[in-house]
């Protein structure tokens, strides 16, 4: 085994398909480092969200798929720790005996408006002579056109060694037409996890 052992995201199983997509645009991860999933003792899971509501499913759902080796932060780092103190940060983490952490971020929010034109059809299509044609106005019977949104939202995520006090892989996705932060958390874990395996980043030895 090279490294820290890591379960990250190693049981993940995505939930069934939806119109949801999400795909990896950039990737890297430490050479040769590879983390065996069997053997883990804790791991810190950090949303980095504005919105507090967001951030508690977004912890919630990571550390869900941890199988209880999943520590939330914002259970774990209590209202009267101070977060800035790097060093604090780092002591506390070590002396808990965590191995790594994992970190997602929203990074963007992409809108995009995209318009869908209507159907317009003249009535009555045709007249029996040209005269009819000529001088009888045209109406129309039509669809109006409509307007959707679409959200492309660009999430960073990060896998940190504890022991050897640096990062070893990084990734950012973009997932389009997510409905809620849970199913977000779910798309992004599933394709992060798949790219990782791929990688060999992650093993089951």
């Amino acid at each position: 085994m090279k490294g820290f052992t890591w379960p990250v995201l190693c049981s993940l199983v995505v939930m069934a398909g939806s119109c949801t997509s999400t795909k990896i645009t950039s990737s890297w991860r430490e050479p040769e480092k590879e983390i065996a999933v069997d053997q883990i003792n804790k791991v810190l899971v950090v949303a980095l969200f504005q919105n507090e509501t967001s951030r508690h499913k977004a912890e919630d759902e990571m550390a869900g798929y941890l199988k209880g080796k999943g520590v939330v932060s914002y259970n774990y780092l209590d209202a009267n720790f101070n977060e800035r103190n790097e060093d604090a940060l780092r002591d506390k983490i070590r002396s808990d005996g965590f191995d790594g952490a994992v970190t997602m971020r929203l990074v963007d929010i992409d809108k995009e408006k995209i318009y869908t034109p209507g159907y317009g059809a003249p009535y009555p299509f045709s007249y029996r002579n040209f005269s009819g044609y000529y001088y009888r106005s045209w109406s129309f019977l039509s669809t109006p056109g409509y307007y959707t949104t679409t959200k492309t939202y660009t999430i960073e995520t990060n896998v940190y060694s504890i022991k050897e006090d640096r990062i070893i892989w990084s990734g950012l996705t973009e997932t389009t037409n997510v409905d809620g932060v849970k199913a977000m958390t779910e798309e992004v874990v599933k394709v992060v996890y798949r790219k990782m395996v791929k990688e060999g980043f992650i093993t089951n030895n």
